[in-house]
């Protein structure tokens, strides 16, 4: 077992990220303080009846003494928050984040970092549907990638000790540049997120097909859809307001490969069709080999498994 490289970790924010970053350093053994804050009295009390951490009633007081905190709130809150832990923020402490957008969080965060104070912005990509103090469990993270995006200028010390954090909780970690992150979150995670809400809206729109068919006969295909837009509407609402850009681009793209697909359906084109799908189904094999999925039957009834 390696030695934990923090003794107190500040928990900002209690939902399905936060549970699962409290049970997996529970399960890791080693000796740690763990506070924590929600915004919600109702979240806190449920936070403390599962004895998550001890739980404190502002974020100041979660992060005082602590040598990590970590914000897991949604992204319109990181500033706010920020400036609100930042006067009870010590020399040598790590800040760090769990949210899925980097680039505005540098943005928003850093400046409002005590001198010594440094921060590190993380993305764990790992999650399901459902949120809340509740919804964590500490395998979590196992086997799935923590993306952190240091700026340029950081301490290659502090960058060590937030990898080892994160592999210690099962994680593998690779460091990628803020905008870059964003770029690929945007093809990997964000866009199938708006295309599963707007297929889940088309539906709900169709009133040729009612509301009982298209819960009664929902394919694997749509199931998946659902579950997807089933996810916290703030923390994606902020998602997509704070990585429009790439969102954008990629939105573009796919809107230019799906009147490709129009086309070679409306004029009859097979052998389109069967490339493109033989092209595509070798990306999802690959997802496979990479050990980031598993290749068993699986008809919606897995709910630990999904990731964003």
């Amino acid at each position: 077992m390696t030695t934990q490289p923090f003794r107190h970790v500040a928990l900002i924010g209690l939902g399905l990220i936060a549970s699962s970053i409290s049970h997996a350093l529970r399960r890791t053994g080693h000796d740690l303080r763990i506070t924590g804050y929600a915004r919600s009295a109702a979240t806190r009390h449920r936070a403390a009846e599962l004895g998550l951490c001890e739980v404190r009633d502002s974020a100041a007081e979660a992060a005082a003494g602590a040598d990590l905190v970590i914000l897991c709130v949604p992204m319109g809150a990181m500033e706010q928050v920020a400036r609100e832990i930042a006067p009870v923020l010590t020399p040598g402490t790590v800040v760090s984040d769990v949210g899925s957008v980097k680039a505005s969080v540098l943005e928003a965060v850093a400046p409002h970092m005590p001198t010594g104070v440094t921060f590190i912005p993380a993305h764990p990509i790992a999650g399901t549907e459902h949120s809340g103090p509740d919804a964590g469990f500490a395998e979590l993270f196992d086997n799935r990638w923590c993306l952190i995006t240091p700026s340029q200028d950081t301490n290659p010390a502090e960058i060590a000790r937030l990898r080892v954090f994160w592999e210690e909780l099962g994680a593998r970690v690779d460091e990628m540049e803020a905008a870059h992150h964003d770029l690929v979150l945007a093809v990997t995670s964000h866009a199938p997120h708006l295309i599963a809400y707007t297929m889940v809206g088309v539906a709900d729109d169709l009133r040729r097909v009612t509301n009982s068919e298209v819960i009664q006969y929902s394919a694997a295909g749509f199931r998946d859809f659902t579950r997807i837009a089933a996810s916290d509407p703030t923390m994606w609402r902020d998602v997509f307001l704070t990585n429009k850009d790439a969102t954008l681009e990629i939105l573009g793209r796919f809107t230019e490969e799906l009147f490709a697909l129009q086309r070679a359906i409306r004029t009859g084109d097979g052998d389109m069709l069967h490339a493109y799908f033989t092209r595509t189904r070798a990306i999802r094999r690959s997802i496979v080999q990479a050990g980031q999925d598993t290749d068993a039957p699986d008809f919606g009834r897995h709910t630990r498994k999904s990731s964003r």
